[in-house]
């Protein structure tokens, strides 16, 4: 223990020392300067989502639960009425918004599978240096994913119609019919507009995440034995297992948004009605028949199924990730 000599008594000794600084004042600081660091990086994110998520949100709640009635024959400035579920009931109980959602169950059951495991797969031919001129290669598959949606939608229909289409043409000079716009064939058609879009923009997220691997675990597997086909299946695809996830969360939540190829489908072929999905049902509803709550209520409905999926995704990828570990 240190001592102190007294000023007032010269040579006598004390057993007390002076009391230590408190490190609270600091510790407050630090505080205080993580909170506005915090602040400032979620600012932008936060006023984000509330103009672009929240708000629209909000509006479209609020618009579902009152409707516009028109007196007599309809001339005139309607009267707004709070109608509360109505809109909602309505809309539940109409088998083709229904009938859309079987649509697109059956949409996401061939999609959803297809994209992942082909982009996975040409991502992990690439990271393997099987492929020559890898850049290009990679370039050459984003390409159709910087194609506006309209537009590819628009170069397919131009291939699938009868009497217009090379390809068919071409399939005719062998003898072979097929119709791309049938009733069997139609959902498939769509199916194959959205993978040539969306397949190298899911490569190149696995590609990334393939190129974060570290190389040391790979050389460990080589020196046990394991070969190319082994070590991507066994190795990298576990390790990538969070990208897989959030690729397969994305694309189906893009198949619950599918709009355009349809909606353009539907001037070709019968096959493909004005509801055809959620999504051209709720135009249906908006800029056709002009009922914006049935529209806003189909809105709603088609976010909290998005949402429950999504989440019931992201839980299964836990638990799986739990169960793993």
């Amino acid at each position: 223990m240190s001592t102190v000599i007294s000023p007032g008594k010269p040579g006598k000794r004390t057993g007390t020392t002076p009391p230590a600084a408190s490190p609270a004042r600091p510790r407050r600081a630090g505080r205080r300067q993580q909170m506005l660091a915090c602040v400032t990086l979620l600012a932008p994110f936060t006023a984000l989502l509330v103009a672009v998520f929240l708000v629209p949100v909000g509006y479209a709640i609020g618009l579902s639960l009152f409707s516009e009635d028109h007196k007599g024959l309809g001339f005139g400035g309607g009267i707004t009425v709070f109608t509360g579920l109505r809109s909602y009931l309505a809309v539940l109980d109409d088998p083709s918004f229904m009938s859309g959602f079987g649509a697109i169950a059956l949409y996401c059951v061939i999609f959803v599978p297809v994209v992942v495991v082909s982009a996975l797969a040409l991502a992990l031919l690439l990271d393997s240096g099987l492929v020559r001129l890898r850049r290009t290669a990679q370039m050459l598959l984003y390409l159709p994913h910087a194609v506006p949606g309209i537009i590819a939608a628009l170069i397919w229909l131009y291939l699938y119609t009868p009497g217009l289409s090379p390809v068919i043409k071409l399939f005719a000079q062998a003898d072979i019919t097929i119709d791309f716009l049938g009733l069997h064939t139609v959902l498939p058609s769509i199916v194959n507009i959205a993978l040539w879009s969306g397949l190298g923009y899911n490569m190149v997220i696995f590609y990334a995440a393939l190129q974060a691997l570290p190389r040391e675990v790979l050389e460990a597997a080589r020196i046990d034995g394991a070969g190319d086909v082994r070590t991507a299946l066994q190795v990298k695809v576990p390790i990538i297992r969070a990208s897989v996830v959030m690729v397969c969360m994305f694309s189906l939540i893009g198949a619950l948004q599918l709009f355009t190829e349809p909606m353009l489908m539907n001037q070709a072929t019968p096959m493909v009605n004005s509801r055809f999905t959620p999504n051209m049902y709720i135009y249906d509803a908006a800029f056709r028949r002009n009922n914006y709550g049935m529209a806003a209520a189909a809105s709603v409905i088609l976010l909290v199924v998005t949402c429950a999926l999504s989440y019931a995704v992201t839980r299964w990828a836990g638990r799986r990730d739990r169960s793993a570990r």
